[in-house]
């Protein structure tokens, strides 16, 4: 049997791809400094470190103040490092639903999937539903919220037991509009209180106020849900092909899809419980990544989840600085990137579909 790529070029390919890997890491790093940097009140990258270090290893010292433990560690550390796992957690979930539906315009902001999450948590916020679980209660309300937005979708746009990607598209919008109307009319029925201005911010996405417990969740999440992912590339990548080459090797795409929701599910609901709606970017990372290692699961995923955490990283930064010292909910600045990228991604798509 003749293999199809020569050797050397699967080799180069490999190289590629692991300076790649390195260069993201790097970009990360240096991300995480200069993010922790910026603020009303700079720091220098050598004394970011030098504080985050003595945090976690007691015997280093140095001559900082109290006032620069408390803004690098205590505030503008975690805020960033939750940045970074909600980009990831987005952009994962924008590559599992693209796979899942074979849809190239799949996110979980555009199908409604946010919205729903969104329900769920201002009915915990709000009226206190699954207060019994304490501070988990808002997270468990994102995720049935996000579930039934994902289940409402999928078996709408089904038709004779086929998915066709333009019923997915109509049928995400409209289904984002109405659970978008139920979070507006939940909020003003709620009153004019703190409460109601804190789930209005929170609807366009925000980290400010980010404290380390915070972090504890969605890291969870994020492992749990990305190791699942990453073992079952091959399934992955069978199901974008299409579901009958996936049946052909042994797939079973029934249950597959399942496990599929639940993850997604999981994952975006645990996202909007801490972060709010952030939108777009699912979309957009996903896209970029394949543009530069192609459409491998192996690859498109790990490149995804840091080039995501990257982007929100800087995202997060502009929403901290464009109008300093008041600050723009993060989704609007994904918004400003996200929308232009959907009308060119759109027009790519309706030529696909000879719709134009």
């Amino acid at each position: 049997m003749i293999n199809p790529i020569p050797k050397h070029l699967r080799k180069n390919k490999q190289q590629r791809y692991k300076l790649l890997m390195l260069a993201m890491v790097v970009m990360l790093l240096l991300s995480i400094t200069l993010a922790v940097m910026i603020g009303p009140v700079p720091i220098s990258p050598l004394r970011v470190w030098q504080i985050a270090l003595s945090q976690v290893f007691p015997n280093v010292t140095g001559d900082w103040t109290q006032a620069q433990v408390q803004i690098v560690w205590l505030i503008r550390f975690p805020r960033v490092l939750l940045a970074f796992f909600v980009g990831a957690g987005l952009s994962v979930v924008g590559v599992t639903m693209q796979a899942l539906v074979r849809n190239p315009l799949a996110d979980p902001f555009i199908f409604g999937i946010s919205s729903g999450a969104s329900v769920g948590a201002v009915l915990v916020i709000l009226f206190g539903i699954f207060s019994f679980f304490g501070v988990y209660a808002l997270s468990l309300g994102a995720f049935l919220g996000a579930l039934l937005a994902f289940v409402v979708v999928f078996f709408l746009a089904r038709r004779q037991g086929r998915l066709f990607p333009t019923r997915l598209i109509l049928i995400g919008v409209a289904v984002s509009y109405m659970f978008e109307a139920i979070t507006s009319f939940l909020a003003l029925k709620a009153g004019s209180g703190e409460a109601t201005q804190g789930v209005l911010f929170w609807l366009l996405g925000g980290l400010s106020g980010t404290k380390w417990p915070d972090l504890i969740l969605p890291v969870l999440a994020l492992l749990v849900g990305c190791s699942y992912l990453l073992l079952q590339t091959r399934s992955l990548n069978a199901l974008l092909i299409g579901e009958e080459t996936a049946r052909t090797l042994g797939i079973d795409t029934d249950s597959f899809r399942k496990q599929l929701f639940f993850v997604t599910s999981l994952l975006t609901g645990v996202i909007v419980a801490v972060s709010g709606v952030i939108g777009f970017v699912g979309l957009m990372i996903p896209h970029s990544v394949r543009f530069l290692v192609g459409s491998d699961h192996d690859r498109v995923l790990p490149v995804s989840l840091l080039l995501g955490g990257i982007f929100l990283i800087w995202a997060d930064v502009l929403a901290r600085i464009i109008i300093a010292p008041e600050e723009v909910p993060i989704g609007i600045i994904t918004a400003l990137f996200g929308t232009p990228f959907f009308i060119w991604l759109m027009q790519g798509f309706s030529k696909c579909l000879g719709r134009e």
